[in-house]
């Protein structure tokens, strides 16, 4: 099974130096503002849409009841919070069934079952 490594912020900028020409500095000042305001907008509580990638939407977790997984005799009370949840666009939606399975590592794959309600972020 091959790793396939996070594709970092640094990666980003690179690719669209590459495609652009545009400076280096501009490029990751442009991308660290896009992340702030969408960053902003989800501390603010505003759903970000990207179309044609997906929806990042902010939800409430609602409060429960925990176990330490040192302690499991002890109960833990999770609180109420905030999530992130990201739910995929059609286009990316078609191009995650084009996978092979067999490249992702248990890291990279979520094994938490959720399906198409997305993974925290």
């Amino acid at each position: 099974m091959s790793n396939l490594s996070n594709l970092t912020k640094r990666e980003i900028v690179l690719e669209i130096y590459r495609k652009s020409g545009f400076p280096q500095k501009q490029i990751v000042d442009t991308v660290q503002q896009t992340l702030d305001i969408i960053q902003k907008a989800l501390a603010n509580g505003r759903n970000v849409e990207l179309r044609n990638f997906g929806v990042l939407e902010v939800q409430v977790r609602k409060q429960r009841i925990g176990r330490n997984p040192n302690k499991p005799e002890a109960e833990v009370v999770i609180p109420r919070r905030a999530v992130v949840k990201f739910k995929s666009g059609k286009i990316l939606k078609q191009q995650l069934k084009k996978i092979d399975l067999a490249k992702l590592t248990p890291s990279t794959a979520s094994a938490d079952g959720e399906g198409d309600e997305g993974d925290e972020t």
